[in-house]
C-alpha cells in the first residue's frame, strides 16, 4: 500500500480530514525546502506538495509565481528537487506529491522521471497542464508506483468527471474556483453543494478541494464536503514575507497548527 493511500485509510478510520499543503520547492532554497516540509509535518499536515518552479506557470496566482520566479533564480531544477527529496525522506515519512507543468517532466524524460521520482520516495504527481487523454503515457508508466493524481473543475461535466476519476490514482483534485491559485476571502456560495455531488462520483478515490483556501473558518467549511483541503497560496505568502529561518517556521507552523485545530473539529 502505497503511503497516499495508507494516510487515507487511517485518516478515514478514525473519523479525520486531510490537511494538503504546499510549498514551492527552492523557495527560498532547496535546503530550506527541507526544514519547510518537516516544520508542515510537525505542525500537523498530512501531505506535502512540492511546487516545481516553472517559466510559464498559467494556472498559478502571483504569489506562487513569484515563488516560482525566485526558485528560478536560484538555479533550481526536477533534477535538484528530486535530490532534495532524498534528503527530505531522511527526516520524515509524511507523502510527497510534486506538482509540476508537464513540461519540466516531458524534458526529463518520463520514463526516467517516473523512475528516478520513486527511487527518492515521491509518492504522487500533479500536471495542471495535461489532460486525461495525453496523460496515458505517464499513467501507464506509473502503474503502481507513483499516484497520477488527477484534477476536475467546476467547469467540468459529469460525465467527464467519471472518466477523470476511473484513470486517476492518490486522490481527485478538485479545484474550487475556476481561475487562478490565490487566497480569496469568500468561495462561491454553491461550492458545498457541488463538492457533495463530485463526492459521489469519486467514490472510493479521496476528494480533496482547493483553490483559495486560506482561513481556517474556510477549512472546516470545506472540509466538511470532502476528504481533505489543499492549502497553498497562504502558505507561500508566509514564507515569501517571513522567510524559512527559525521565526518563519514559527510563523508556519502556528498557521498550519489553526487549520488543522478546524479540520479535526470537522468529523465524518
Amino acid at each position: 500500500m502505497s503511503r497516499l493511500d495508507e494516510k487515507f485509510q487511517k485518516l478515514k478510520k478514525s473519523g479525520r480530514k486531510a490537511l494538503i499543503t504546499f510549498i514551492t520547492a527552492g523557495d527560498p532554497d532547496l535546503d530550506a525546502t527541507c526544514d519547510l516540509v518537516v516544520t508542515l509535518a510537525d505542525a500537523g499536515a498530512d501531505i506535502v506538495e512540492l511546487g516545481v518552479p516553472f517559466s510559464d506557470p498559467l494556472a498559478d496566482g502571483p504569489t506562487i509565481q513569484k515563488a516560482s520566479g525566485r526558485a528560478l533564480a536560484q538555479g533550481v531544477t526536477l533534477k535538484k528537487i528530486l535530490a532534495t527529496v532524498t534528503k527530505i525522506r531522511q527526516r520524515t515519512d509524511i507523502p510527497l506529491v510534486l506538482m509540476s507543468y508537464y513540461n519540466p517532466i516531458f524534458s526529463y524524460g518520463l520514463e526516467r522521471f517516473v523512475k528516478d521520482a520513486v527511487a527518492v520516495g515521491v509518492d504522487g504527481v500533479i500536471v495542471p497542464d495535461l489532460s486525461l487523454e495525453e496523460s496515458l503515457p505517464l499513467r501507464t508508466l506509473s502503474a503502481g508506483k507513483l499516484a497520477v493524481v488527477p484534477l476536475a473543475a467546476p467547469t467540468t461535466a459529469a460525465a467527464r468527471l467519471k472518466e477523470i476519476v476511473a484513470a486517476g490514482s492518490g486522490f481527485l483534485y478538485y479545484v474550487t474556483v475556476t481561475g487562478i491559485t490565490g487566497t480569496r476571502t469568500s468561495l462561491p456560495s454553491e461550492l458545498t453543494a457541488t463538492l457533495d455531488l463530485v463526492k459521489k462520483i469519486a467514490g472510493d478515490l479521496p476528494l480533496a478541494a482547493g483553490f483559495g483556501i486560506s482561513t481556517p473558518e474556510q477549512a472546516q467549511l470545506i472540509g466538511r464536503h470532502s476528504d481533505a483541503i489543499i492549502v497553498g497560496s497562504a502558505l507561500v505568502e508566509i514564507i515569501a514575507n517571513s522567510g524559512a529561518a527559525a521565526g518563519g517556521r514559527k510563523k508556519l507552523s502556528g498557521f498550519v497548527k489553526t487549520l488543522r485545530r478546524s479540520l479535526d473539529a470537522v468529523s465524518d
